[in-house]
């Protein structure tokens, strides 16, 4: 599979997500601005997919991570750092969220676990 295939939108989460459920896989999902990827980022993604059948990693928009880091913040722009994760083995879909809190993406991906570090 290409990694570019796990860049999900918000129709092909939908998708996505259904298509785990009918095949009885179970979801976690984690969040987050990933915006310096580094080792600690890595094992924690490992032990998050670890927690399921799959996992999906949503990510903080530009917009959204300038709000919560400050306006220097992100140093990656979002389409590198969705690609830098979809890249991992681990990482079984990402998708980008606009909004500082993930409540709206969660209700969306419907986690059998929700995962944060």
């Amino acid at each position: 599979m290409n990694f570019r295939d796990k860049i999900l939108t918000v129709d092909s989460l939908v998708t996505w997500r259904q298509a785990l459920r009918n095949e009885g896989r179970t979801l976690a999902v984690t969040n987050g601005c990933f915006d310096i990827l580094h080792a600690g980022h890595v094992n924690y993604l490992q032990s998050a997919r670890n927690e399921a059948d799959a996992l999906l990693v949503g990510v903080n928009s530009d917009r959204s991570t300038r709000a919560l880091k400050g306006a220097n913040r992100p140093f990656h722009t979002e389409e590198d750092r969705v690609a830098i994760l979809a890249a991992l083995e681990s990482v079984d879909g990402v998708f980008i969220f606009d909004e500082p809190l993930a409540t709206s993406f969660l209700r969306t991906a419907m986690p059998d676990v929700y995962v944060k570090g």
